[in-house]
């Protein structure tokens, strides 16, 4: 279900949101209502329940979160150029290719390009199309030093829905957050 919502956030302030399901609204107003401190903690504990390997694990609502609060969060954007020209960029979002299209064969200099254009001692939270990407460059980056490594779950596109297209039912796109189209 796709709809919209109306909900106190507290000190008298009311938000609206776009709902996409139930979970998703439960999801939102306790998000709403988290510190940053409180959402990485929670990112954190997640990525150990995971066993990953870097810092923490976020949703995107999370990590929009984390992004507008935090002047030291840095996004990188690690999907290739193709996917950021056709489907969309996220704006403020350093962009480097984890794999370049169309043979998707690895970017040999990701990890200097990296150190070259974000700083390794602030947070970097990390976002693909679905998530894998992204998990595999938070890796990486937090084995080359970057301390504060996460990983935005669902990326940019989310998970396939039953036709077997992305951009419907999770992600960074289909939730409302902010992109433009190339």
């Amino acid at each position: 279900m796709i709809g919209i919502a109306e909900y106190e956030c507290g000190a008298g302030v009311t938000s609206i949101i776009k709902v996409i399901n139930r979970s998703f609204l439960i999801t939102s107003l306790g998000y709403f209502m988290e510190t940053t401190a409180a959402i990485l903690e929670k990112a954190q504990q997640r990525a150990k329940e995971m066993g990953l390997p870097y810092k923490g694990a976020l949703l995107p609502i999370e990590a929009y979160r984390v992004l507008q609060e935090s002047a030291q969060a840095q996004l990188v954007d690690v999907r290739s150029r193709a996917e950021l020209d056709w489907v969309g960029r996220i704006p403020g979002a350093t962009e480097i290719e984890l794999r370049s299209y169309p043979a998707m064969q690895p970017n040999p200099g990701f990890l200097d390009q990296l150190a070259g254009r974000v700083d390794k001692t602030l947070p970097v939270l990390f976002i693909c199309r679905s998530g894998a990407r992204s998990s595999q460059a938070a890796a990486m980056a937090s084995e080359y030093d970057f301390a504060d490594c996460y990983n935005i779950l669902e990326g940019f596109e989310g998970d396939k829905d039953e036709n077997g297209h992305r951009g419907k039912i999770s992600g960074w796109k289909a939730i409302g957050l902010p992109w433009v189209q190339s």
